[in-house]
């Protein structure tokens, strides 16, 4: 029992990192890789169980069952692989941005679809007006992902609102976190917080971003339980509507360097060329058709390790 709950946790230890290994990636979602890994109803059932009848819990029958009522192992083996993915790996995949930005692209691009085809297989009594949520969540991300970047703020209140916004997107499948800041003017500050250690910063945005994670996994628990199948299509939508942002092959209009990092800030998607002109043409295509069939075999993987426990 005890090997099987370890063999658990070190598997939702790799989905965190996977988690955190989308995220560095602006414009791909850690809440798609949750969604397609199979745990993001546990994920948004455990942190909306992080609120006051839970301390509660805490002060009066000590901290074990606060811990177990919060699924404490889950969260921690979670954002534990999230943490270490973020930190061992954002230099390598900041790297392969840009140096080897089609072909990290294109992996992703085959994930995604992958993605928006293992979510529509698990939604059942499909009715009409269902649809009209996938296009509605369509538009909205495909109008956040086209939406202009404002100047960078600094104010507290600001800060704070951003974190709780950039969480909130983290969590969406579709939706990037990062692009969020980006797009609110708050990313230089806030990595600019983090590389300076300027704490007090860092504590302002920590904050809105609990918060923010809080309530919004609450709300996303209650659509879930409530509106299951409007919730699927319209988290779906968020998806279709993202694959634009990470089309692998791109021309940039317009781009700002913040700290180190150049951002783009208008950008047009455009066809590949011939093989002859694009050499990455036909490994970019591999790396799609690779991203788009790792999902199924993880699924199989997945079935296959629950059977045999």
């Amino acid at each position: 029992m005890q090997n099987n709950l370890s063999r658990k946790h070190f598997f939702i230890f790799l989905k965190g990192m996977a988690m955190g290994a989308a995220d560095v990636v602006p414009g791909v979602s850690g809440g798609t890789i949750a969604f397609i890994s199979g745990i993001y109803q546990e994920l948004l059932d455990s942190i909306s169980q992080l609120n006051y009848k839970a301390f509660k819990v805490l002060k009066k029958e000590g901290f074990i069952s606060f811990w177990t009522r919060i699924n404490g192992f889950f969260l921690l083996s979670l954002f534990l692989g999230i943490g270490v993915s973020v930190i061992s790996l954002a230099k390598g995949i900041s790297w392969l941005l840009a140096t080897q930005a089609v072909l990290l692209w294109s992996f992703f691009f085959g994930l995604v679809i992958a993605s928006i085809v293992f979510i529509a297989k698990s939604i059942e009594n499909i009715k009409i007006t269902d649809y009209l949520w996938l296009i509605i969540g369509i538009g909205v991300a495909f109008y956040i992902t086209g939406l202009p970047i404002v100047e960078n703020s600094q104010e507290p209140w600001y800060l704070f609102l951003s974190g709780a916004l950039a969480i909130c997107a983290m969590i969406l499948p579709g939706i990037s976190g990062a692009f969020i800041l980006v797009l609110l003017g708050s990313y230089e500050t806030i990595l600019n917080a983090v590389h300076e250690r300027q704490f007090i910063t860092v504590a302002i945005v920590g904050s809105g971003s609990l918060l923010g994670l809080i309530l919004f996994s609450r709300f996303l628990k209650w659509t879930f339980n409530r509106f299951k199948n409007q919730t699927l299509f319209i988290l779906t939508g968020f998806i279709i509507g993202s694959l634009s942002k990470i089309w692998p092959w791109k021309e940039v209009v317009s781009s700002k360097m913040i700290g180190k990092k150049e951002i783009v800030l208008v950008s047009e998607n455009v066809w590949p060329s011939n093989f002859s002109e694009e050499p990455h043409l036909l490994p970019a295509i591999t790396l799609a058709v690779f991203g788009f069939f790792l999902i199924f075999i993880l699924e199989r993987s997945a079935k296959t390790k629950q059977f045999n426990s």
